[in-house]
């Protein structure tokens, strides 16, 4: 496969889960927002997802101060801002144009059906947008373009490297999702283990589709502990750094099988997946929550890094 091709094909899995992790953002947002503030974090909840989403100094640079209303519009509508669920949806759309001998009529029309449908949201006046009818629909959207992607597509290079990007992009979305926790209520820790403390992590558990999963596999009193442990180290979890990080290390083997040759790539996310593998929860909080997450986006973007160098620059390695 042309190396333009599996880029194409990797930046469709990605822009697809950052639109759904954006609209997850967004819910754990107005979720927490009804809780009373806890008075001693980021000036607000808001704010605290431009945080964790990395998008802090854009929207400042263009916003100033983070009002709700304006923070909806970056994360959703706003196309100066890279990880907006429209900028994503379009940009995945074009990849999908791109490369549309590579897709079924399946996967295409999933793309396309969602671009054409978000043009007409965006054609309607925002005071007839309600926030949860934005992050549901997005959230619709993106489970059928997976969903014709795993039901329909070939496994081949193609759909390894569709894959790759979906398994990077959901560990790097999940990390940051557990910052929000801290960005929210870390400061504090007279709050640890309190009702609101309890029903923040419950919130965050909703926002990933993760609470009757979670509850499945734990059972009990939901703590900070338990949760940590389910959406960093258990492999159960559909969304949980490990399962990202060993669903990105089969596709990389796939691909060495299909090539014929190992690369960088492979070896980074077999040392990142044996990180993980080693790890307990005891030691992650013994690190410091923010600290091992932090820690652990930058290990993720260099994996990024490193796949594009092998497979994705035009200069296999």
């Amino acid at each position: 496969m042309l190396s333009r091709t599996a880029d194409n094909l990797f930046w469709i899995g990605r822009y697809m889960e950052r639109a759904e992790m954006t609209a997850r953002l967004l819910e754990v947002g107005a979720r927490i927002a009804l809780l009373p503030s806890a008075g001693h974090g980021y000036r607000n909840e808001w704010e605290s997802l431009l945080q964790a989403s990395g998008t802090a100094a854009g929207f400042a640079a263009k916003y100033g101060d983070p009002v709700q209303r304006n923070i909806e519009s970056y994360l959703f509508f706003d196309r100066d801002n890279p990880s907006s669920i429209a900028s994503c949806l379009e940009r995945a759309r074009e990849n999908g144009r791109i490369v549309r001998t590579a897709l079924t009529s399946q996967v295409w029309d999933a793309l396309n059906t969602a671009f054409q449908e978000l043009r007409r949201i965006e054609r309607r006046p925002r005071s007839q947008l309600e926030l949860g009818e934005l992050t549901e629909w997005t959230m619709r959207h993106a489970a059928q373009v997976r969903g014709a992607i795993d039901t329909t597509l070939l496994r081949n290079d193609g759909y390894d490297f569709l894959g790759l990007g979906y398994r990077l992009e959901r560990a790097d979305n999940t990390a940051r999702l557990l910052d929000v926790k801290y960005y929210v209520l870390l400061p504090r820790a007279d709050y640890v283990g309190t009702g609101l403390d309890s029903y923040q992590w419950t919130t965050l558990l909703r926002a990933l589709s993760a609470h009757r999963a979670f509850h499945w596999a734990y059972g009990g009193d939901i703590t900070a502990a338990k949760v940590a442990d389910f959406l960093i180290l258990n492999r159960q979890c559909p969304r949980s750094l490990t399962t990202s990080v060993v669903g990105a290390a089969v596709h990389l083997d796939n691909l060495a099988v299909a090539y014929g040759r190992l690369t960088a790539a492979q070896d980074a996310a077999d040392a990142l997946r044996d990180e993980l593998a080693r790890l307990t929860i005891e030691a992650v909080f013994a690190e410091g929550l923010h600290e091992f997450l932090s820690r652990f986006i930058r290990r993720t973007a260099a994996l990024s890094a490193v796949v594009h160098d092998a497979y994705l620059s035009g200069e296999m390695r």
